[in-house]
């Protein structure tokens, strides 16, 4: 049996805030498995509820 693990890119310069369009830093994983980009700012303003809905927080 096989198992495949997958994993998300490194975020690039090309990835933008879904809030604002700045450079993203941080990409927010959903427990659906969807996921946000963030800059730090929106990251900062938004972690408390994130971590309420268990996502999993990546610092690019």
């Amino acid at each position: 049996m096989t198992t495949t693990t997958l994993t998300r890119q490194e975020l690039t310069a090309a990835d933008r805030c879904d809030r604002c369009g700045a450079a993203a830093q941080v990409r927010a994983v959903l427990p659906s498995g969807g996921e946000l980009l963030f800059c730090g700012h929106h990251a900062r303003a938004h972690e408390d509820r994130l971590r309420e809905m268990a996502a999993e927080l990546q610092k690019g």
